[in-house]
């Protein structure tokens, strides 16, 4: 081994040792400042009760009484106030598509004909079967319920409605100059039909979108964040507007509290809730958490923009948004007005049937992904798990590419045959670069071997690992899938969570390990022996600590990848044997029996 060679490798070997005390004593100091920050709180809040009252309100997206409110209201009591009038009762209307076997049920609220809630029955609340301690999953809008109607004169947003029609998939409501018609569909789908007598056509209107919550997941760094998009119709660059905690809304949204911290950041001195209108109109807007989506689109006239408020974790130090509610944004009304409203999970076939596939929000790898989540429905249609579906596509991915690994390793197996050959050249010219260079090229080509062949296989598979990575994030179908002794393919397997340090063991990312090991000691090198030893150790144990939290998935994919890739090279050593091993004569390495290589450029200038 070299000295750049040993450099390197102290590098990297620091890199790891820092990486993992970096890592410990993060985790210490979050926990002691945690725990510091309660303390301050509590005496902040013990010494200020009013405005942490006020906090926790608007947190809750209550609006409590300012203290000027509450000082008139104290002087009013000395003039008899006139006795509020009573409200109808609150009436609930559910909606569900089909009696049975339905996939979903909507109810609605008299107060503001609005949507409190939608239960999606194919998803639970956590892993494992349905039942009484694990039942189906409910998004309550009740802070910030969906389809509140905002703006039109005489009529406030939670005004009590009417029930004029009921049938077994539609409800319509009236109050004041508006009727309101909304029929269930398949596919989460809420139709909705407004007429308005008597308003002008210039009344600005807004259309509350409901409140997504910060999904709750094991493994941060796949615990899909929330986020507002936007298919912007006009403007310089039409498109998908993604307004999410790394874009527009760290900069629009959590700095409209008056600071510039955003998911990260220090959330002292900043307010608990901010909002923040944007102007563009938009072909359709969604608002999301991590596997599920309420989406306005379909509109007969379309949204000049919207507004969104950002609640963030009112115990944490550092800015993290927890909840995000948003309200499209009508310039004008007409008589009549129609949309569409999704309600549920961020299933491509579904979203891309709707013309809101880039709700999925894949980035740069979403052509891959779009194809990689169509094959593991396809294997999932022909045996239901996940887990067997993709092992499935680990084999297909490993037969793809086959010739591409086969030619690869036949590659490196003859740069390890002419290795001798290579630095009996390196020792002639080592005073003649250009020489050299020259005369290496040509070895290469007289034997047919091409030196940038083994980098081939990595570079072909690390696309489909970055898009597996990324489906992940947002694919609905591998939330809570479970496989053998795994209940959820999108987190870490987390066994002995309780009792076994860092988060849990899991048992994936050391395999994955063993196997990355194995396949290092299975493959023809070209380096110094002891060079090859030490990355054989440090890459596996590097790898480990990377991805021991990374998703279970990640690990079962890499891990069978490389499982294929040691019977392939396992094949080829029992097919073709393995390679003579050089001997040393003068200094230099050549074969046994072995003259000194003499190509055409030698013959030619000797």
């Amino acid at each position: 081994m070299n000295k750049s060679d040993k450099l390197i490798v102290v590098l990297l070997g620091l890199l790891l040792v820092g990486y993992v005390w970096h890592s410990f004593s993060q985790s210490k100091k979050e926990a002691e400042a945690q725990a510091k920050y309660q303390q301050e709180l509590a005496a902040w809040e013990a010494a200020h009760p009013e405005e942490a009252a006020r906090e926790r309100a608007a947190a809750e997206g209550k609006q409590p009484a300012p203290a000027e409110a509450k000082a008139a209201s104290s002087d009013a009591k000395q003039v008899p106030a006139e006795p509020p009038k009573p409200r109808a009762p609150e009436s609930l209307v559910a909606l569900t598509n089909g009696q049975e076997g339905a996939r979903a049920e909507f109810v609605f609220s008299t107060r503001g004909a609005t949507l409190k809630s939608a239960t999606l029955f194919e998803f639970s609340e956590k892993p494992g079967a349905q039942g009484a301690d694990n039942p189906a999953l409910k998004l309550d809008f009740a802070e910030s319920p969906a389809l509140a109607l905002s703006g039109v004169p005489g009529l406030e947003p939670d005004a009590d409605w009417t029930v004029k029609e009921r049938t077994a998939n539609s409800v319509t409501f009236a109050a004041g100059p508006v009727v309101r018609t909304i029929t269930l569909k398949d596919n989460y789908q809420l139709d909705v039909k407004e007429t308005f007598a008597g308003v002008p056509e210039t009344t600005p209107t807004r259309l509350s979108l409901g409140v997504m919550s910060r999904t709750v997941a094991k493994n941060g760094a796949l615990s899909g964040d929330l986020s507002i998009d936007s298919f912007r119709a006009t403007g310089e660059k039409p498109g998908v507007v993604h307004w999410d905690e790394e874009a527009p809304l760290k900069a629009d949204l959590v700095s409209a509290s008056g600071g510039c911290s955003c998911s990260g950041g220090a959330a002292s001195g900043q307010s608990p809730v901010s909002t923040q209108r944007v102007d563009s109109p938009s072909k359709w807007i969604a608002l999301k958490n991590g596997y599920f989506v309420t989406a306005l689109f379909n509109s007969s006239e379309m949204p000049s923009g919207f507004s969104a408020t950002v609640a963030r974790q009112a115990a944490a130090r550092e800015y993290v948004p927890q909840s995000v509610s948003a309200a499209a944004a009508f310039a004008a009304l007409g008589a009549e007005r129609s949309y569409t409203l999704y309600v549920g999970p961020k299933k491509q076939a579904l979203l891309w049937d709707l013309g809101l596939r880039d709700v999925m929000e894949f980035g740069m790898w979403r052509w891959l992904c779009y194809g990689l989540v169509w094959v593991l429905n396809l294997f999932y249609a022909l045996i239901p798990n996940y887990g067997v579906a993709i092992i499935l596509l680990t084999i297909l991915v490993r037969i793809l590419f086959w010739p591409l690994t086969h030619k690869s390793t036949i590659g490196m197996r003859k740069m390890q045959e002419i290795q001798p050959l290579l630095k009996a050249v390196q020792a002639k010219y080592k005073g003649n670069p250009q020489r050299l260079q020259q005369e290496t090229w040509q070895l290469y080509r007289e034997h047919k071997v091409n030196p940038l062949s083994s980098c081939l296989p990595m570079l072909v598979q690390i696309p489909v690992f970055f898009a597996l990575f990324v489906v992940l994030r947002g694919a609905v179908e591998l939330r809570y899938a479970p496989f053998l002794w795994i209940e959820d393919l999108s987190q870490p397997e987390a066994l002995f969570a309780g009792t076994f340090p860092f988060g849990g063991l899991n048992i994936l990312p050391i395999l994955m390990a063993a196997t990355m090991a194995l396949q290092s000691a299975l493959t023809p090198s070209t380096g110094d022996r002891g060079q090859q030893r030490m990355m054989m150790v440090f890459m596996p144990i590097m790898m480990l600590v990377m991805f021991y939290n990374f998703a279970s998935a990640l690990s079962l994919y890499w891990t069978l990848s490389q499982v294929m890739s040691i019977a392939q090279m396992w094949w080829i050593r029992k097919k073709y044997g393995t390679s003579a091993k050089p001997a040393a004569k003068d200094g230099v390495v050549v074969p046994d029996a072995v003259e000194m290589p003499q190509t055409r450029q030698m013959r030619r200038h000797p």
